[in-house]
């Protein structure tokens, strides 16, 4: 066995999504970095679908990005198209999306690890991790080279014993031409972790020339598209249209009389794939009385002719996936340039680590992104982001970040993967956050950035941007509400502005005159009857910031990232307030800290199922215990008055 001559703070194994955010946190906090990966051409790949965000997902891209992040500056820049998602719903489930340039997006990634302080990447297979006295020093390689560190962050996504399947056509592989990580899980075996198989798949790509979009329905980006970073002023280039089609009943009738030659249908995968992104033999089995499936036709860059059609994943033969294709209405010549597959790979249940996302059985080793669970991107590049955040903290000697369901939608997800024993692969939703309203994706720089900027991902330029925001917001949010509106004295019609703080200001009858009509008659809500405030008046459901401002505009013009949230907090105000006494009853049970030696076996009341649970999880927290599936309100209640009674002794 050789040795390589440095020694690393942090290793990161894997250059997928959560791998780079791992590896660039912890340079960027000061530590030595090490990166490896089988291929250093895929760093960044976008395996499936070349898209960041969504429902849900946008919302962990921003605060990965508020956090110090690279994933929303990266997509700024080399997406083809932006669009927000659910405009006419509230805010807390308004979301971004943009599809991606394929290669763009990688070479960008690839480029900005490269230069990065700190941080070395290298072409490695790994096959061994090395551990010593019961915490991991390192890994070794299928060359026999040991590299060592102070800590190691897996990300291998589905590259663990992976399983390429198309029809009855099986290889190993854990992409598309790709090698799989054979041994690897032996030696997570060999240290006691428990590993499940998982399954995902993947649409045919059609050649662009081959395809008719006169016959589908065009689908635009925004004409003002929304960058994801709050560091981006704009998104300055050209956007791509992409398309919709349907599926038909000729479709499904094809895939009926072929689901016994399909990889899933046929037994010969065993792996559970993900409920909420099935694939299209699934679709037509479990809605067999839908006569059609919505069918995305998205652009893989802009030098490229390749097409991804989204919503049609498959695991049928070649043969099959031509026919399919074929009934597809736009599609019907459409040649296929490459074939839909599943793969199916290992990964290790997320009840094995700690919040830090840090393993409970070997301390020094962190896992992050498809091997513990998760579907996407944007859910693996969160959790590579903590992990190379705890990583980086603990090899500095100071206390781990932890962000809890209040705080972001990160800490939604990491505290599902660590409590809720999930058996198949997990996607962010916004129905997981129960404090959705104030964990809104327009916030998220206002929610986490000090955090960033306390551990040393936020750099001066950034924060003082930050500052500037926060600083705009609050100002204008106190001249709403100290700028009042009065009906005027002696007239039917027309009020006393006072458009300075609490001062008041004669208006001509002619100027009231005027701006009553303007209420009443443009504005189309009614006249005031008593003393309101420009923050009242904005509450109401009919008037929108840009009214107000018609009747009494600041000093200066503020930018829209600033009046958005101002007037998101203005009108929900009251729901806000509501939410914000949730979160401190629930600020209460999270810390009421359980002590990690807590013995559970001798706490007489508990039942057997709570007992087993909380034993195996082992909570931090009374708040995490609550949340785990088959511990009752009476356990709970067992349990707080036992650590009372012990804290008091």
């Amino acid at each position: 066995m050789n040795t390589y001559n440095k020694h690393y703070d942090v290793i990161v194994v894997g250059a997928g999504h959560a791998g780079c955010e791992a590896a660039l946190a912890a340079a960027r906090m000061g530590c030595e970095t090490l990166i490896v990966t089988i291929n250093l051409d895929t760093i960044a790949k976008m395996s499936c679908n070349p898209a960041i965000g969504g429902l849900a997902k946008g919302h962990l891209v921003k605060e990965i990005d508020a956090l110090g992040g690279e994933m929303a500056i990266n997509i700024d820049k080399t997406g083809i198209q932006f669009r927000r998602l659910n405009t006419k719903k509230g805010p807390a489930v308004r979301s971004s999306r943009a599809q991606a340039d394929k290669k763009a997006y990688q070479d960008e990634m690839k480029r900005v690890l490269e230069a990065q302080p700190k941080l070395d990447i290298k072409q490695v297979m790994v096959e061994e991790l090395l551990v010593e006295d019961g915490r991991c020093i390192g890994m070794l390689s299928q060359t026999k080279t040991a590299y060592f560190g102070e800590t190691v962050i897996l990300t291998t996504g589905t590259f663990l014993k992976g399983i390429i399947h198309i029809g009855d056509v099986s290889y190993s592989a854990g992409r598309a031409g790709e090698s799989s990580a054979e041994k690897l899980s032996e030696s997570f075996l060999n240290l006691g972790f428990e590993i499940g198989r998982l399954k995902t798949g993947t649409p045919p790509r059609v050649n662009a020339q081959t395809v008719d979009f006169s016959e589908m329905e065009i689908q635009p980006g925004d004409d003002d598209p929304l960058p994801f970073s709050f560091v981006t002023e704009e998104i300055a280039q050209p956007q791509l249209p992409c398309y919709l089609t349907y599926t038909n009943e000729g479709t499904h009738d094809i895939i009926r009389e072929n689901l016994h030659r399909s990889a899933m249908y046929s037994g010969r995968i065993v792996g559970i794939g993900p409920r909420y992104c099935p694939s299209i033999e699934d679709k037509v089995v479990r809605f067999a009385d839908k006569k059609e499936h919505q069918v995305f036709v998205e652009p893989e860059g802009r030098d490229t002719d390749e097409i991804y059609l989204n919503g049609i994943s498959a695991s049928l033969p070649e043969d099959v996936q031509v026919e399919m294709v074929h009934s597809i209405k736009g599609l019907e010549n459409a040649e296929i340039m490459r074939f839909g597959y599943a793969v199916e790979y290992d990964f290790a249940p997320a009840t094995q680590l700690q919040p830090t996302l840090e393993t409970k059985k070997v301390p020094g080793l962190y896992f992050a992104g498809q091997l513990n669970g998760t579907t996407g991107y944007e859910e693996a590049a969160a959790q590579g982001l903590m992990a190379g955040i705890n990583a980086a903290l603990k090899v500095k000697g100071e206390e781990p970040l932890v962000l809890d369901r209040a705080q972001a939608y990160i800490g939604v997800l990491i505290d599902d993967l660590v409590s809720l024993d999930i058996r198949e692969p997990y996607r962010m939703f916004t129905s997981r956050a129960e404090y959705r309203l104030a964990l809104r994706e327009d916030n998220a720089d206002l929610r986490l950035t000090e955090i960033g900027r306390r551990i040393g991902l936020v750099d001066d330029d950034r924060y003082q941007q930050f500052e500037t925001k926060a600083a705009d917001i609050q100002t204008e949010l106190t001249r709403l509400q100290e700028t009042l509106l009065k009906p005027t004295v002696g007239t039917a019609f027309g009020f006393r502005l006072s458009a300075f703080g609490k001062k008041e200001t004669s208006l001509p009858i002619a100027d009231a005159f005027f701006a009553d009509s303007h209420l009443e008659n443009i504005l189309k809500t009614g006249a005031l009857k008593q003393p309101t405030s420009l923050a009242d008046l904005l509450k109401r459901p009919e008037l929108r910031y840009e009214h107000i401002t018609e009747i009494a505009p600041p000093t200066e013009m503020l930018p829209s990232v600033v009046t958005e949230q101002v007037e998101i907090q203005v009108k929900y105000d009251g729901y806000i307030q509501r939410q914000q006494r949730q979160i401190q009853q629930f600020k209460k049970l999270e810390n009421f800290r359980i002590p990690d030696t807590f013995d559970y076996t001798d706490v007489r009341g508990l039942k057997t199922e709570a007992r087993e649970k909380l034993a195996k999880i082992r909570p931090t927290s009374i708040g995490q215990a609550s949340r785990l599936p088959g511990v009752s309100p009476a356990d709970i209640s067992i349990l707080t008055v036992i650590l009372h009674q012990r804290s008091n002794q």
